[in-house]
C-alpha cells in the first residue's frame, strides 16, 4: 500500500468533507481517492470516515489520527521538494581570485553543458585548501608542484623595460656602490604564487646570487603588484604571459631558471570527501580546457604523466601558439642562457656592449689547395 498517498487522499477528503473536492485538490481520480482512504482504514484497522449520501464527516478514530496523516504529508512534500533542490544545486567550485570574469562565464557554461549546474567561489591558494577540507566547497583548484598537476602556467617576470631578445637574469637585481641611496630593486609574488613550489625557489635562488631579503616581496594582490611595477621604480612582476599581456607590459623568463621544466605554476581539481566521483570526472573531462583557461595555462592534460611532448608551449623553445604572440623567450632563433647573453638587463642595469657581427663561414679547403698551415 502507498502509505503516503493513502494519507494525503484522507486529508484532503476529510478537510474538503467531498470525495469529489478532495481528490481534486489532491490532483487525482475521486475514485483513486475512495480506494486509497479505503486500503488505509483496512490497514489501521478502523474507519476513518463515515460517509453519507451528501458529506463525509471524521469518524472519533480519524479525529485522532487525522494529525499524525497531515504531518506525515508535510514530511513527504519537504522530502520531494529537498530531493528536487538537491538535483539542482550548483556545485561549489573553489577557483583561484584572479580569474578573468570571460573565462568564469565559458566554465560556467560548459559545466551546465555537461549537466553540472557550478558555482565558482574565488578564493587565495590556502583559503581554497580549507574550503574543500572543511567541505564548505565540493571541489577546488588547487595549487600543486608541476609533477602533479594536470594544468601547468610558466612564469616569468613583467616589466615596464622593452622588451629584449631573451630571458631577464636576476643576478642584474645585485645592487653596486652606486645603487646605495635608492631602494633596491624587487621582484614581486602575487598571492596566487606564494606557495612552496615557487616561493621556495625563488628564495634560493635570492640567497645564491647574493639579494636582499626585502628584493623578494609578495603583495596584498595582483592590482598591488602590478602598481608597484607600472610606476617606473623598475620593479618586477612575476606573472603568467597572459597577465603581463592584459597589463600592457613585455613578459620574459628567469634566465636562471629556465632550462627545462622552467618556473611554472600548477594546478589540480581536487573533490572533498563527500562529491561524487562521477560528477568530479565530468568536470574535468568535459571542462578540462574551460578549467584550465580560467588559471591561465596554456596545455590541459587529465593524467598525471608528464612526458616531454606535454610540456606549456611557452616553456618549449620549438613551440608555438596561433591564438597568442609567442614571449621572445620561445623563439627558436633567440639564444638560450646556454651562449652568450643579449640585452638581459633589468631597467636600469648598465647596458653591455652589443655583440660583434659573426663573421662568414670559413670556407672548405679545395682538395687539391690544401689549407695554409698544411703546406709546407
Amino acid at each position: 500500500m502507498d502509505l503516503l498517498g493513502a494519507c494525503r487522499a484522507f486529508v484532503h477528503v476529510s478537510e474538503y468533507g467531498s470525495f469529489t473536492a478532495g481528490a481534486a485538490a489532491a490532483r487525482m481520480a475521486q475514485s483513486v481517492a475512495s480506494r486509497r482512504v479505503a486500503a488505509l482504514e483496512r490497514h489501521l484497522g478502523d474507519r476513518l470516515l463515515a460517509r453519507s449520501s451528501r458529506t463525509v464527516t471524521l469518524t472519533p478514530f480519524g479525529r485522532e489520527v487525522l494529525p499524525l496523516a497531515r504531518q506525515l504529508v508535510r514530511l513527504g512534500d519537504r522530502l520531494e521538494h529537498e530531493a528536487e533542490a538537491a538535483r539542482h544545486r550548483p556545485l561549489r567550485l573553489a577557483v583561484p581570485r584572479d580569474c578573468p570574469t570571460g573565462a568564469l562565464a565559458r566554465l560556467i557554461a560548459a559545466a551546465h553543458r555537461e549537466g553540472v549546474p557550478l558555482e565558482p567561489r574565488p578564493a587565495g591558494p590556502a583559503e581554497r585548501a580549507e574550503l574543500v577540507g572543511s567541505r564548505e566547497v565540493r571541489a577546488a583548484l588547487l595549487a600543486v608542484a608541476p609533477d602533479a598537476a594536470a594544468w601547468t602556467v610558466p612564469l616569468g617576470l613583467a616589466m615596464t623595460a622593452p622588451p629584449g631578445a631573451g630571458p631577464v637574469y636576476l643576478d642584474t637585481l645585485r645592487p653596486g656602490r652606486a645603487d646605495a641611496a635608492r631602494r633596491p630593486r624587487r621582484v614581486w609574488l602575487q598571492p596566487e604564487d606564494d606557495v612552496p613550489h615557487v616561493r621556495d625557489r625563488l628564495t634560493r635562488l635570492r640567497d645564491a646570487l647574493g639579494l636582499r631579503p626585502s628584493q623578494l616581496a609578495v603583495a596584498d594582490g595582483l592590482a598591488a603588484a602590478a602598481a608597484e611595477v607600472l610606476s617606473g621604480t623598475g620593479d618586477a612582476l612575476l606573472c603568467a604571459p597572459d597577465q603581463a599581456e592584459a597589463l600592457g607590459l613585455p613578459w620574459r623568463e628567469i634566465g636562471e631558471l629556465a632550462a627545462p621544466p622552467g618556473l611554472t605554476r600548477g594546478y589540480a581539481l581536487i573533490a572533498a570527501e563527500d562529491t561524487p566521483p562521477e560528477t568530479t570526472e565530468r568536470l574535468r573531462r568535459g571542462c578540462g580546457r574551460a578549467l584550465g583557461e580560467c588559471v591561465g595555462a596554456e596545455y590541459a592534460r587529465l593524467d598525471h604523466a608528464r612526458p616531454d611532448h606535454a610540456r606549456p608551449n611557452s616553456a618549449r623553445p620549438d613551440a608555438t601558439r596561433p591564438d597568442v604572440p609567442r614571449p621572445n623567450s620561445a623563439r627558436p632563433d633567440v639564444p638560450r642562457p646556454d651562449v652568450p647573453r643579449p640585452d638581459s638587463t633589468l631597467p636600469g642595469s648598465p647596458r653591455p656592449e652589443p655583440p660583434r657581427r659573426r663573421g662568414t663561414p670559413t670556407p672548405t679547403p679545395h682538395p687539391h689547395h690544401p689549407a695554409k698551415e698544411d703546406r709546407i
